[in-house]
C-alpha cells in the first residue's frame, strides 16, 4: 500500500507518498480500507516532530479515517467484510489501509455519505468526553468554546445546543463568527477585537461560563479561570498558547472552579472504546435525525496530505478539512 511518511520533521514538505508494507490486523482488530481522512492539529505536531505515536500505534499521521472494513482479526464479532465504518485511530489515518482495534469502529451515520463521515471520529469522541463525559454539561447551562469555528468547535456547538445549553464562541473575524451562529452559537466574540472575559459576563449577567472547551492552554489559563461561573469548569484539550501558565487557586477555589486536561491519541484501548460507545450511543442518533453535521470545509487529495496541513496551518478554514483517497 501506500502511505504519508514523514520523512523528517519540518514543515508540510516533510509528507512523503511512499509504498509502504500492509498492515496485518491482530487479534481483536480490523483492518480498514481506507476512503478518506482528516487533518488534526496533533497531525502537524507529529510532522514537526513534536508528538511521536504512541507505542505499538502506526507510525503514519492521521487520527481518523472512513472506509470499508477489508479483513478482520482473529476473535472479532459483530462486523463483517464490507462494513462501511469511520474509526478513531492512534495513527495511519493518512495510508490506504489501516488495523484498528474494534472497539474504535462507528457505523457511517445515516444521512452520511463515506467520505463526510471521515470528519466525525476524533471532534465526536473530543467533545463528547470533555464536554459531557468529564465536564457534565447540562441543559440550560452556558459553554463557552475557543475556536468556534474549529473542527472540535463546529461540533461542540452543534452538540451543545442539542442537548439545551447555551452556546458562546470565540473566533477570529465576523465570516468565522457567522458561520458559528449558523450552526446555533448564540454569543459571538472575535478575539481579535473582544476581551472574552468581559463578553461572557456582560452576556449571562455577570455569571460567566459553566463549561469551557480550551485549545489554547497556558495564554488563555488565567482569563478562563476569570471568565468560569461558580462551580464552573474549564476543560483544556490543547496547547496553541503555550504549556506553562500561572494559575490563580484563590480565583480557583472562590470559584469552587474546576480544572481538566486531556489528550484522546495516548488514552489506553479501553477507554477508547468506552468514549466511541458512548459516542455511538448519544451522538450517533442525533445525526441520523439531522440535528448534528459533520461540517467540512474542504476536500483535497490523500497524497497531497502536505496542502491539508497548509490550509490549517493557515487557519482559514471552518469545520474539518479531509484527505481523499483518489
Amino acid at each position: 500500500m501506500y502511505a504519508i511518511t514523514v520523512s523528517e520533521p519540518g514543515g508540510p514538505e516533510a509528507l512523503v507518498w511512499v509504498e509502504v508494507p500492509d498492515p496485518v490486523p491482530a487479534e481483536g482488530e480490523v483492518l480498514i480500507e481506507v476512503a478518506a481522512g482528516a487533518v488534526n492539529r496533533a497531525d502537524i505536531l507529529q510532522r514537526q516532530g513534536f508528538y511521536n505515536p504512541p507505542p505499538g500505534a502506526s507510525p503514519y499521521p492521521g487520527l481518523e479515517c472512513a472506509g470499508r472494513i477489508a479483513a478482520l482479526g482473529p476473535h472479532v464479532s459483530g462486523w463483517a467484510v464490507g462494513d462501511e465504518v469511520c474509526a478513531l485511530l492512534a495513527g495511519g489515518g493518512y495510508a490506504e489501509k489501516v488495523a484498528v482495534p474494534v472497539g474504535q469502529l462507528l457505523p457511517v451515520p445515516d444521512g452520511v455519505g463515506l467520505v463526510e463521515a471521515a470528519a466525525l471520529p476524533e471532534v465526536t469522541c473530543t467533545v463528547w468526553s470533555n464536554v459531557f463525559m468529564i465536564a457534565h454539561l447540562r441543559p440550560g447551562e452556558t459553554l463557552l468554546v475557543h475556536g468556534g469555528a474549529s473542527g472540535i468547535g463546529t461540533m461542540a456547538i452543534q452538540l451543545a445546543k442539542a442537548v439545551g445549553a447555551k452556546v458562546a464562541v470565540t473566533a477570529g473575524g465576523k465570516e468565522k463568527l457567522q458561520r458559528c451562529a449558523e450552526l446555533g452559537a448564540d454569543i459571538l466574540i472575535d478575539y481579535r477585537e473582544q476581551d472574552f472575559v468581559d463578553e461572557i459576563r456582560a452576556a449571562t449577567d455577570g455569571a460567566g461560563a459553566d463549561v469551557i472547551l480550551d485549545i489554547m492552554g497556558a495564554k488563555y489559563l488565567d482569563r478562563n479561570i476569570q471568565a468560569l461561573a461558580v462551580n464552573g469548569r474549564l476543560a483544556i484539550i490543547g496547547m496553541q498558547g503555550g504549556v506553562k501558565g500561572e494559575l490563580n487557586i484563590a480565583t480557583l477555589l472562590g470559584k469552587r472552579g474546576a480544572v481538566t486536561a486531556t489528550s484522546l491519541r495516548a488514552r489506553p484501548v479501553a477507554e477508547k472504546t468506552a468514549i466511541v460507545a458512548a459516542v455511538r450511543e448519544h451522538v450517533w442518533p442525533l445525526i441520523a435525525a439531522g440535528q448534528v453535521r459533520p461540517v467540512v470545509d474542504r476536500t483535497l487529495p490523500l497524497r497531497d496530505a502536505a496542502a491539508g496541513h497548509r490550509v490549517l496551518e493557515e487557519s482559514g478554514h471552518v469545520g474539518k478539512v479531509l484527505l481523499v483517497r483518489e
